[in-house]
């Protein structure tokens, strides 16, 4: 077993654990805590795919701000088991549902993979993770729906912003 395999498993195990501790902390700062965890185990795994600017940028939106933002949301709120409201069956089952409805998608993506790996198109070496092919490809490619995704984050900061203000 090579040293990349070993980091492999190492942070796939860390990922997968902080993961559930996520879902399984009572207390939401600590959730809020293990997906920071998490966010630097799937920025060592861009690491190991050769993607540094997709790890750095990892890092520093989802781990530094937007986790921050979590926090300060969190500390805001001031949630406690008294204020919290009982969920009814419905929601319950729904989620349960929203959630097979996810693991068959996943394991349905699972499975054409490996069809998937078959018609990518070959790429030289060292190339794959540099920001001038991800420049390239994002504004040749993708240009539609980057402009899309674009408007669409203005749209939900301007709602942010209507909702947000006071009377």
């Amino acid at each position: 077993m090579s040293t990349s395999e070993i980091l492999f498993w190492f942070l796939s195990v860390l990922a997968l654990f902080s993961a559930i501790m996520v879902l399984v902390s009572k207390n939401p700062i600590h959730s809020v805590l293990w997906l920071i965890v998490v966010f630097f185990a799937i920025s060592g795994h861009y690491l190991l795919l050769n993607a540094q600017f997709l790890a750095i940028v990892n890092i520093i939106v989802y781990a530094g701000a937007i986790m921050v933002l979590f926090l300060f949301v969190i500390m805001l709120m001031n949630l406690n088991k008294e204020t919290e409201p009982s969920r009814n069956i419905w929601m319950k089952f729904s989620g349960v549902i929203s959630g097979g409805l996810l693991l068959w998608i996943f394991v349905s993506a699972t499975r054409s993979a490996g069809e998937i790996v078959g018609k990518t198109a070959m790429i030289k070496e060292g190339s794959i993770g540099l920001i001038e092919n991800l420049g390239k490809v994002l504004f040749t490619q993708y240009a539609l729906p980057f402009e899309i995704s674009s408007v669409l984050f203005l749209s939900a900061m301007v709602g942010a912003v209507v909702i947000g203000k006071k009377q």
